[in-house]
């Protein structure tokens, strides 16, 4: 691969990279070639930034380095500090998007030449998942119902390009470009309704939109004048094409009519696909309508908080807060039948603080005593009675643990524990405890 970088040095732009790393070099160019064979031009553009700006990093990070193989995680980690700190404007560094585009195409070229076996590939990509810096993912910016109604007045005032321009994407959702390569012909009636055949453009499809009437008479008057006649494009400006620049300066003087900020031809795309999700129109129709290739670019606009949110959400609402407002039925005692009573009473006997005892009742468990045996137990003369009945019911059960428990407690009170059982007066029930 190493004789395609004499081209290469000739090439104001690879020419400093192939004179110090012409394998590096050759091997980027040899991987752009393949990749202009599936994709547009504007793709390989892009590619070929990204690549040149590594190459250009790498040669001068490291001076010693001439071949992709020798780009290790290193190079990659100093790259990234560097690329994540460059100053693009006054006060500003590299967008997180920016960082995130260059580092995703650098990970598909060291895949993909890893991948297709060429001598010169490194043994593993360098770039990993987290190289890739998180960005946030915010939802479209559309203009709402009022905004959206101020924007169509001013467009009626406007010049008639600026309001041609501006009613057709806000009543088709065309992409700029899009807007630009209409051709001639692209107007056509299908039955009772006129149509938009929308050029082969980002996705590589094509599509048929239906057109509003108001953009059919709109059309219709700017291609009989005769400026605008015998071109290839649907519309023109005095037989010129537009670019997307000019569309942007036409969305914007007709946004600053309306006083609305910040008006662009992309917003107008957003604004009808809310509109529409607003009102009703299923995910299928908004994608057919705005050319998405899958239900994944359209559910986007179903995040939005919009009117059919709201009504969802305010119809649920309702039915919640009937939960917290509403008094709970008090049912009458004689409602609880004999098993529930037994349930409940189960329950509270053996219940747990973190869990139920499955003990059965006719054994014994020293467990039991937990609180009378802990350090922090205290007790006096007054719980003398509670603490004999606690004793004789423990005995009556035959559980010596329990009564020798109690024993102890009586003793320290300084009572004679050889009494018969209920010899102790009457004194406050502070357990619930069966007399």
């Amino acid at each position: 691969m190493s004789e395609a970088a004499p081209a290469l040095e000739h090439d104001a732009r690879w020419g400093p990279i192939a004179a110090r790393a012409p394998q590096l070099a050759a091997t980027m160019a040899q991987y752009l070639e393949q990749m202009s064979l599936s994709l547009r031009p504007a793709s390989i553009a892009a590619f070929e930034l990204a690549l040149r700006g590594f190459a250009g990093f790498v040669i001068d990070d490291d001076r010693r380095l001439r071949r992709l193989r020798q780009v290790r995680r290193d190079h990659i980690e100093a790259y990234k500090a560097w690329l994540s700190a460059r100053p693009v404007a006054p006060g500003r560094t590299t967008s997180a998007r920016t960082v995130h585009h260059r580092l995703g195409i650098l990970r598909v070229f060291f895949e993909r030449v890893i991948e297709w076996g060429w001598a010169d590939a490194p043994r593993s990509c360098p770039i990993f998942d987290a190289d890739l810096p998180k960005l946030d993912d915010p939802l479209p910016r559309f203009l709402d119902d009022a905004s959206a109604a101020a924007l169509m007045r001013a467009a009626a005032k406007a010049a008639p390009l600026d309001r041609l321009v501006v009613e057709v994407l806000a009543r088709t959702g065309l992409r700029v470009g899009e807007l630009c390569a209409l051709e001639a012909n692209a107007v056509v009636r299908i039955g009772a309704t006129h149509w938009l055949k929308v050029p082969i453009g980002k996705l590589h499809n094509d599509r048929y939109l239906p057109l509003h009437p108001v953009v059919v008479e709109l059309l219709a008057a700017w291609r009989s004048e005769k400026a605008n006649r015998g071109t290839d494009f649907l519309i023109t400006d005095h037989g010129r094409p537009l670019d997307r620049h000019q569309v942007g300066r036409i969305v914007r003087r007709v946004g600053n009519a309306a006083g609305a900020d910040h008006v662009h031809p992309h917003r107008l795309r957003h604004t009808l696909a809310t509109q529409a999700v607003n009102r009703g129109m299923s995910l299928e129709a908004i994608a057919a309508l705005l050319g998405h290739k899958s239900l994944r670019m359209t559910l986007v606009y179903a995040r939005i908080a919009d009117r059919k949110v709201a009504d969802e959400y305010f119809r649920v609402t309702e039915q919640v807060e009937s939960l917290y407002t509403a008094e709970a039925p008090v049912l009458p005692a004689s409602a609880e039948g004999e098993r529930m009573r037994r349930l409940r009473l189960e329950m509270q006997r053996r219940l747990l603080g973190n869990g139920y005892c499955n003990r059965p009742t006719e054994l014994d468990c020293g467990f039991e005593t937990v609180c009378e045996t802990c350090v922090h137990f205290g007790t006096g003369q007054e719980f003398v009675p509670v603490l004999t009945r606690q004793r004789d019911h423990a005995a009556e059960r035959h559980q010596q643990a329990l009564v020798s428990v109690f024993d102890g407690l009586l003793k320290k009170l300084g009572q004679d524990v050889t009494a018969e059982p209920g010899y102790a007066g009457e004194g406050p029930d502070l357990t619930g405890s069966p007399a």
